[in-house]
Protein backbone atom coordinates (compact mmCIF):
# COMPACT_ATOMS: atom_id res chain seq x y z
CA UNK A 1 0.00 0.00 0.00
CA UNK A 2 1.27 3.35 -0.80
CA UNK A 3 -0.98 5.76 0.99
CA UNK A 4 -3.46 5.78 3.92
CA UNK A 5 -6.50 6.68 1.58
CA UNK A 6 -6.59 2.44 0.91
CA UNK A 7 -7.46 2.30 4.62
CA UNK A 8 -11.16 2.57 6.23
CA UNK A 9 -11.76 2.71 9.58
CA UNK A 10 -15.07 3.04 12.07
CA UNK A 11 -16.26 6.49 13.38
CA UNK A 12 -16.92 7.21 16.84
CA UNK A 13 -20.66 6.70 15.89
CA UNK A 14 -19.66 3.56 14.53
CA UNK A 15 -19.72 4.34 10.77
CA UNK A 16 -17.48 2.62 8.51
CA UNK A 17 -15.73 5.42 6.31
CA UNK A 18 -13.02 5.49 3.55
CA UNK A 19 -10.22 7.31 4.59
CA UNK A 20 -9.69 8.20 1.12
CA UNK A 21 -12.88 11.03 1.62
CA UNK A 22 -9.89 12.62 3.16
CA UNK A 23 -7.46 12.76 -0.22
CA UNK A 24 -6.01 16.43 -0.56
CA UNK A 25 -6.24 17.02 2.98
CA UNK A 26 -2.73 17.29 5.86
CA UNK A 27 -4.05 14.83 8.38
CA UNK A 28 -2.69 14.94 12.13
CA UNK A 29 -3.44 11.44 13.25
CA UNK A 30 -3.36 10.69 16.83
CA UNK A 31 -4.23 7.82 19.32
CA UNK A 32 -5.60 9.53 21.98
CA UNK A 33 -6.69 8.32 25.44
CA UNK A 34 -9.24 10.44 28.26
CA UNK A 35 -7.36 9.41 31.30
CA UNK A 36 -3.34 10.12 30.56
CA UNK A 37 -1.55 12.53 31.43
CA UNK A 38 -1.23 13.99 27.93
CA UNK A 39 -4.72 13.99 28.00
CA UNK A 40 -5.15 18.50 28.05
CA UNK A 41 -3.27 17.80 24.59
CA UNK A 42 -6.90 17.56 23.73
CA UNK A 43 -6.89 21.27 23.82
CA UNK A 44 -3.77 22.19 21.83
CA UNK A 45 -5.34 19.58 19.22
CA UNK A 46 -8.62 21.40 18.86
CA UNK A 47 -6.86 24.84 18.74
CA UNK A 48 -4.80 23.53 15.52
CA UNK A 49 -7.77 22.23 13.80
CA UNK A 50 -9.77 25.14 14.56
CA UNK A 51 -7.12 27.47 12.86
CA UNK A 52 -6.25 25.25 10.26
CA UNK A 53 -9.30 23.27 9.33
CA UNK A 54 -10.19 25.96 6.79
CA UNK A 55 -6.65 25.55 5.39
CA UNK A 56 -7.08 21.55 4.78
CA UNK A 57 -6.34 20.09 8.16
CA UNK A 58 -7.99 17.09 9.20
CA UNK A 59 -7.24 16.03 13.17
CA UNK A 60 -8.03 12.18 13.10
CA UNK A 61 -8.77 11.00 16.88
CA UNK A 62 -8.17 7.42 17.64
CA UNK A 63 -9.17 5.90 21.60
CA UNK A 64 -6.80 3.21 22.14
CA UNK A 65 -6.82 1.54 25.97
CA UNK A 66 -3.39 -0.15 25.64
CA UNK A 67 -1.57 2.10 27.28
CA UNK A 68 -2.84 1.80 31.17
CA UNK A 69 -5.84 0.93 30.75
CA UNK A 70 -6.08 5.25 30.37
CA UNK A 71 -9.23 5.00 27.52
CA UNK A 72 -11.79 2.31 29.51
CA UNK A 73 -15.07 4.21 28.24
CA UNK A 74 -17.26 3.23 25.77
CA UNK A 75 -17.91 5.54 22.63
CA UNK A 76 -20.21 7.42 23.69
CA UNK A 77 -18.49 8.29 26.95
CA UNK A 78 -15.30 9.03 25.10
CA UNK A 79 -17.22 11.26 22.82
CA UNK A 80 -19.09 12.82 25.51
CA UNK A 81 -16.01 13.60 27.44
CA UNK A 82 -14.00 14.89 24.14
CA UNK A 83 -16.86 17.25 23.60
CA UNK A 84 -17.92 18.22 26.92
CA UNK A 85 -13.89 19.09 28.64
CA UNK A 86 -12.38 20.01 25.58
CA UNK A 87 -15.24 20.80 23.02
CA UNK A 88 -13.34 18.46 20.35
CA UNK A 89 -15.14 19.16 16.82
CA UNK A 90 -12.12 17.25 14.86
CA UNK A 91 -13.62 13.55 14.13
CA UNK A 92 -13.27 10.85 16.68
CA UNK A 93 -13.26 7.20 15.94
CA UNK A 94 -13.82 4.24 17.43
CA UNK A 95 -11.32 2.46 20.15
CA UNK A 96 -8.52 0.47 18.22
CA UNK A 97 -5.10 -0.85 19.13
CA UNK A 98 -1.94 0.59 18.01
CA UNK A 99 0.26 -2.39 18.70
CA UNK A 100 0.09 -6.18 19.00
CA UNK A 101 -1.65 -9.08 17.36
CA UNK A 102 -5.03 -6.69 16.20
CA UNK A 103 -3.55 -3.09 15.38
CA UNK A 104 -5.68 -1.83 13.17
CA UNK A 105 -4.28 -2.00 9.84
CA UNK A 106 -3.79 1.47 9.25
CA UNK A 107 -1.86 1.68 12.55
CA UNK A 108 0.25 -0.96 10.60
CA UNK A 109 0.84 0.92 7.93
CA UNK A 110 1.94 4.10 9.95
CA UNK A 111 4.36 2.42 12.02
CA UNK A 112 5.90 0.90 8.33
CA UNK A 113 6.43 4.52 7.18
CA UNK A 114 7.53 6.43 10.14
CA UNK A 115 9.20 4.46 13.03
CA UNK A 116 9.98 5.44 16.24
CA UNK A 117 13.26 6.38 17.64
CA UNK A 118 16.07 4.04 16.59
CA UNK A 119 13.63 2.42 14.20
CA UNK A 120 11.17 0.84 16.84
CA UNK A 121 7.94 0.48 15.11
CA UNK A 122 5.96 0.08 18.56
CA UNK A 123 3.76 3.16 19.95
CA UNK A 124 5.06 4.09 23.22
CA UNK A 125 2.24 5.80 24.67
CA UNK A 126 -1.02 7.69 23.61
CA UNK A 127 -0.82 10.53 22.13
CA UNK A 128 1.83 9.61 19.53
CA UNK A 129 1.41 11.99 16.33
CA UNK A 130 1.85 11.18 12.82
CA UNK A 131 1.68 13.94 10.32
CA UNK A 132 0.47 13.05 6.23
CA UNK A 133 0.79 15.07 3.53
CA UNK A 134 -2.04 15.97 1.20
CA UNK A 135 -0.89 13.00 -1.07
CA UNK A 136 -1.85 10.85 1.56
CA UNK A 137 2.33 9.56 2.48
CA UNK A 138 3.29 10.13 6.22
CA UNK A 139 5.49 12.93 6.44
CA UNK A 140 6.85 12.15 10.15
CA UNK A 141 5.97 10.68 13.42
CA UNK A 142 6.05 12.88 16.97
CA UNK A 143 6.25 11.23 20.19
CA UNK A 144 3.27 12.01 23.42
CA UNK A 145 5.49 14.63 24.59
CA UNK A 146 5.74 16.62 21.93
CA UNK A 147 3.12 19.40 22.03
CA UNK A 148 0.28 19.81 19.79
CA UNK A 149 1.28 24.21 19.32
CA UNK A 150 5.30 22.72 18.34
CA UNK A 151 3.82 20.93 15.41
CA UNK A 152 2.40 23.90 13.72
CA UNK A 153 5.54 25.07 11.82
CA UNK A 154 5.56 21.45 9.79
CA UNK A 155 1.57 21.94 9.70
CA UNK A 156 1.70 25.39 8.04
CA UNK A 157 4.47 23.60 5.36
CA UNK A 158 2.67 20.64 4.58
CA UNK A 159 -0.59 23.06 3.86
CA UNK A 160 1.41 25.20 1.53
CA UNK A 161 0.73 28.67 0.24
CA UNK A 162 -2.53 30.19 0.94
Amino acid sequence: MTSIYEFSANTIDGQEVSLAQFKGKVLLIVNTASKCGFTPQYKGLEELYEKYHDQGLEILGFPCNQFGGQEPGSSEEIQTFCETKFGVKFPLFAKIDVNGANTHPLYAFLKDAAPGILGSKDIKWNFTKFLVGRDGVVADRYASTTSPQSLEKDIQKAIGPA
